[in-house]
């Protein structure tokens, strides 16, 4: 087992090239136990080439990577860290039963024990009942779900997933959601996705690659919090409103309100961290009176967000 007090990933001055291209440029950056992490950036920032180092399938033109104190790749984390490829796909001409156990065989179980994961693994991603069918007979979306089952044989302390929802219909992209938080305690997930909404959901951490750059690397939850001067909200409206910027700037404790995209709005207050629920003004806390101000104007709103969207930390 790792050392709960020090990171299970520590990635040092990493760089990859290929020929000519650079695919990661003294890359830093550590991961410890706990919340999933998510892994953004646009097509070519050096994802997939970043999975493939960490998974030890290639190795860096220079820097340092650790895995759970090993280097990437070596034995000692064979059956500790798993990862799923957005492409990952089943072998037509097998059921799942024989290829789930296939796995579980490679990473040294008998063959009860290479049963009984796989018969685990499906009912986590609640597809128990596929258990002998073969993949052409699965919809796609139940495909993906038996590839996350096979991620999850031997409970690994890390798991690396791309592109996990993707072409997945809402309800078993939820399903999958859920999975991944309910599991967190127990093993640490790293989240590929262009899906920034899902990733706000779950993810407490953020690296943010920029052609071959880490940008950002940050907490998300505490973004907000980061400025003691300042705080803010974001709220999405359901219609554009005429008046609705300049009614919000007539509330004392707001300085600025920006569109940040079609119907969304990133407010910020200048005040305390509590401001939210110590106004000096009003009685009311800052969200509440601007949902009276929505109510009084029959104003409809969609959402609103105490603090900025991934999105907005990202890219605003």
């Amino acid at each position: 087992m790792s050392n709960n007090s020090s990171p299970l990933i520590q990635v040092s001055q990493l760089s990859k090239s290929f020929g000519s291209k650079q695919a990661l440029n003294k890359v830093n950056f550590d991961i410890n136990k706990g919340q999933p992490v998510a892994l953004v950036g646009p097509n070519g920032a050096g994802k997939t080439t970043l999975f493939s180092l960490l998974c030890g399938y290639i190795q860096p033109s220079s820097g340092r990577i650790s895995i759970l104190g090993h280097h990437a790749g070596s034995a000692a984390t064979f059956g500790k860290l798993a990862a799923l490829p957005q492409d990952a796909q089943l072998d037509p001409r097998f059921s799942i039963a024989h290829q789930l156990k296939f796995y579980g065989k490679l990473q040294g179980f008998n063959n009860k024990k290479s049963q009984f994961e796989a018969e685990r693994t499906l009912d986590l991603v609640g597809l128990k009942e596929v258990l002998n069918e073969k993949p052409n007979a699965l919809s796609h979306g139940m495909r993906k779900r038996v590839t996350i089952a096979q991620a999850l044989i031997g409970n690994p302390e890390i798991i690396m997933l791309d592109e996990a929802t993707a072409g997945l219909d809402p309800l078993h992209a939820r399903e999958i959601r859920q999975l991944v938080a309910n599991l967190s305690n127990e093993t640490t997930f790293i989240l590929s996705s262009h899906d920034l909404s899902e990733l706000e959901r779950l993810c407490h951490q953020v690296l943010f690659l920029e052609n071959g750059v880490l940008r950002e690397h940050q907490n998300v939850s505490n973004e907000s919090l980061a400025n003691n001067q300042q705080t803010y909200l974001t709220i999405r409206m359901a219609n554009d409103e005429i008046e609705f910027e300049q009614s919000l700037l007539a509330i004392e404790q707001i300085s600025s309100v920006v569109k940040t995209q079609d119907r969304e709005y990133l407010i910020t207050i200048n005040a305390p961290t509590n401001a939210m629920t110590n106004s000096s003004t009003s009685a009311l806390p800052l969200d509440i009176q601007i949902l009276q101000l929505c109510h009084d104007k029959k104003w409809i709103y969609r959402q609103i967000v105490n603090g900025k969207t991934l999105e907005n930390q990202l890219f605003s």
